[in-house]
């Protein structure tokens, strides 16, 4: 069985495969920590993502196995962090806000407004990506950097196509389209909760996540923007955004500029298309901005689908 891609879903889907007894070969087209999963934020929250009733699903799956994966965060680079999501309500949430543990309406002295208070999980991504391919290897997985370019050949009785925005072309599925986000990376000045000013229909949006070693600033979600380079007018954009929520960011020292693509579809991609000669081709792509989110709960039904 050939896992295609090697970003949080795919390897999420061959350590599930291969901790079931199956042999499993992860095929990436770059190293694991290069990934568009190394790019993201790390906050678990379901973010332009679709279809809302089996997102939530999929969400608190991805949830409670990272609860359980916090009890060792320098390890697994998972933690639980407290923090405000402003200018959201329980009600503007779906069924699944309601089993979230501690999701409350967030008291004046947590923010200065309408919000909700909640203990996240947020993932240190290029900790937690190398920590995943750690224990597929254990689990008797094989990870190898490779081109595909036709997936039906590829030789093995299951395929599972994790490519995200790769399966624009590789499918090919022009229904993925990118939406591009802009991060600033600074040192942290002491902030230990994250908040996020995000609304699904803006470009722009300000969010601060503190990890370990740093503060990761930002954000952007521009539709059909393939670039790559970070902008340094959006740069200055994000911080000064930052800043105005919280003043002590400012004159933080800038470690890093970062982009990266979402994979966003109408609909997340989960289902098994038969090959022929008996093989089957599982589909597990179209994640948007909450492939962290739903990483674990899709893999687990990716897993189902690619036993038949």
């Amino acid at each position: 069985m050939i896992v295609v891609g090697g970003g949080v879903v795919g390897l999420a889907t061959a350590v599930v495969l291969a901790e079931s007894g199956r042999r499993v070969r992860v095929w990436t087209r770059e190293p694991v920590e290069q990934t568009t999963s190394a790019v993201a934020g790390g906050l678990w929250w379901p973010y332009r993502i679709e279809p809302e009733a089996l997102v939530g699903e999929w969400a608190l799956a991805t949830l409670a196995m990272y609860e359980e994966l916090a009890a060792r965060p320098d390890e697994t680079g998972v933690r639980m962090v407290e923090g405000v999501h402003g200018g959201t309500t329980l009600d503007g949430l779906g069924a699944w806000a309601s089993h979230v543990p501690g999701l409350r309406a967030a008291t004046a002295e947590e923010y200065a407004g309408t919000g909700l208070w909640a203990r996240l999980p947020v993932i240190d991504m290029p900790a937690h990506l190398g920590w995943l391919r750690q224990r597929f290897v254990a689990a008797g997985g094989t990870v190898e950097e490779r081109t595909v370019t036709d997936l039906a050949a590829v030789d093995a009785p299951v395929v599972v196509n994790c490519t995200g925005l790769g399966a624009r072309e590789l499918v090919p599925d022009p229904a993925v389209r990118p939406i591009r986000g802009q991060l600033v990376i600074v040192e942290n000045p002491g902030i230990t909760t994250w908040l996020g000013l995000v609304n699904g229909a803006d470009a722009k949006s300000t969010y601060f996540i503190p990890q370990p070693d740093r503060l990761i600033l930002g954000g952007t979600a521009e539709e059909d923007d393939w670039s790559l380079t970070p902008d340094p007018v959006v740069a200055e954009e994000i911080v000064a955004r930052c800043v105005a929520v919280r003043p002590e960011i400012a004159g933080a020292r800038v470690l890093e500029h970062r982009v990266g693509l979402r994979p966003a579809r109408p609909a997340v991609r989960l289902e098994r298309v038969p090959l022929e000669g008996g093989r089957a081709l599982v589909h597990n792509y179209g994640h948007g901005g909450a492939g962290v989110t739903v990483a674990w709960g899709c893999a687990q039904q990716a897993a189902q689908l690619a036993a038949g």
